[in-house]
């Protein structure tokens, strides 16, 4: 989380572009990743020749050539002429971005149609200027900078889905807990969150990657992986991908639910997923495939369908679904609870409060933690009732300042009983966790809502006996009335 001086900078970046004229966060946004992307190829670019100065070698991987010179971030930040940078920037450098190393790279497909939408050279004069005092050199810094600026185009109303809040996605991929052989995936990646989140925590936990030249080439080039039908998403999650240290993902344009599956079928290890559930599709435009493993034209029941299709026998996920999902009645909802319980194994169930994505909307999600088998081995699921994530849960999602009380927060909670499961056998249903054998699952309809299994306690309350309640209701009103002959006495005085 960045604070002071280094937010305070990052505001006024932005602020430059609401008094600008450009309004839109998703526009605002996407003009500042293509800009940072500028700005990270000059970057790239002079560590090259660094290191051929170093070693007294020609360049041996340069972005640009001689005549290109002046495309760059240093070269033309400089121009005094504020009109002549705007065109140098318009005419030439936007070109040069949308054919960057042609189709071989991550960016070849998404930066095709970028284009420069900053409406006045002055406007982007100053940007530019602001964009140069921000420090974007380690790569902490990078990735916190970029987060803070993907937090405001929540701002944007429709836009909040794109947003999983992020100690969440954190809390996911910890009790996941990936590996540096993992083939991770999120088939709606949006601003690669999840992916982002996976690379950080590689980073911290597992550093004999960048050790072993198998496993760094594998963490660069074939670790992370993300499908987007949004062109805006996939530019700003590869940006935000790069930022955080991964040059080479593999994030492509793909419409998950209507696509066949061609070679990505039984590829991943491990998918984290919160996709956006918009209601039904028409069964023309839905994967055929997917069909096949349910009929329906839900997308939340689709995309479990579509995690199924594309997970490694033994790959495991750990999936946002809304409540409905869960308890649903219909006969596609009952056949893929039923599908997980008797064909997978379905490991664990948080159910979460419906402010975790206030204040863009309020409905009542859970996570899904299951792994692919095909062979069954559900024996008894985990469910947990979080009731509190460390915000609260209005519409302002205020940070509680003590992150340690259990009745503010439940993730430290969750994450440690999710490492020790074995000591959740002797829970009862009274307990905010416990175990569900499968037996009873099935015998409830293969229903999934924990309220379906928890037992409350409700506490004994002594009431006074009716007749004492009438002695004392008299005995009240007696003295009312002997107040109020007092007081017409007195008033009758």
């Amino acid at each position: 989380m960045i604070t002071g001086e280094l937010k305070s900078q990052v505001d006024n970046v932005w602020n430059a572009f609401w008094t600008g004229g450009i309004a839109n966060p998703l526009e605002v946004i996407e003009q500042i990743t293509y800009l940072l992307f500028i700005k990270r190829l000059d970057d790239l670019h002079t560590a090259e020749e660094k290191k051929a100065n170093i070693l007294k070698t020609e360049i041996a991987n340069p972005i640009f050539n001689d005549e290109q010179q002046d495309l760059r971030w240093s070269k033309f930040k400089n121009l005094g002429d504020t009109r002549e940078m705007y065109d140098k920037v318009a005419t030439e450098v936007f070109p040069f971005i949308r054919q960057f190393r042609g189709d071989d790279t991550t960016y070849s497909d998404f930066m095709r149609d970028a284009r420069l939408s900053i409406p006045t050279p002055a406007l982007l004069s100053k940007v530019v200027d602001l964009i140069d005092l921000i420090p974007m050199h380690d790569r902490d810094t990078k990735g916190d900078v970029y987060e803070y600026m993907l937090g405001k185009i929540a701002t944007a109303g429709q836009n909040g889905q794109f947003r999983t809040p992020r100690h969440i996605i954190k809390m996911m991929v910890e009790m996941t807990a990936p590996k540096p052989s993992d083939i991770v995936c999120d088939p709606a990646c949006g601003t690669a969150g999840f992916l982002v989140t996976t690379s950080e925590y590689l980073h911290d936990t597992h550093r004999e990657i960048f050790a072993d030249p198998k496993l760094t080439e594998h963490f660069y080039n074939k670790l992370f992986n993300g499908f987007d039908f949004d062109n805006t998403m996939l530019r700003i999650g590869s940006m935000n991908m790069m930022l955080h240290g991964v040059d080479n993902p593999n994030i492509r344009y793909k419409d998950s639910l209507a696509e066949e599956h061609t070679g990505d079928e039984e590829v991943y290890t491990l998918i984290l997923a919160n996709p956006p559930f918009a209601g039904s599709l028409d069964n023309e435009s839905t994967a055929k495939d997917l069909l096949r493993i349910v009929k329906t034209k839900k997308t939340e029941l689709l995309f479990i369908a579509l995690f199924l299709r594309l997970l490694k026998t033994g790959g495991r996920a750990a999936v946002i679904v809304p409540d409905g999902v869960l308890f649903g009645s219909s006969t596609a909802h009952r056949s893929l609870r039923k599908m997980l319980v008797e064909d997978q194994k379905l490991d664990g169930i948080i159910s979460m409060p419906s402010g975790v994505f206030k204040p863009y909307a309020g409905v009542s999600t859970a996570i899904l933690l299951f792994t692919k088998t095909n062979s069954g081995g559900t024996e008894n699921v985990w469910f947990y009732d979080m009731k509190a994530d460390g915000l609260s849960l209005d519409d302002k999602r205020t940070e509680f300042a003590d992150q340690t009380k259990h009745e503010n927060n439940n993730i430290p909670d969750i994450t440690a009983r999710w490492r020790n499961l074995e000591n959740e056998a002797t829970r009862t249903r009274t307990d905010q966790s416990f175990f569900v054998p499968k037996a009873e699952i099935a015998a409830n309809d293969y229903d999934l809502s924990i309220n379906r299994y928890k037992e409350v306690v409700y506490e004994e309350t002594n009431h006074d006996s009716p007749q004492d309640i009438l002695r004392e209701l008299g005995e009240l009103e007696n003295e009312i009335q002997a107040d109020l002959k007092a007081l017409e006495a007195m008033i009758g005085k």
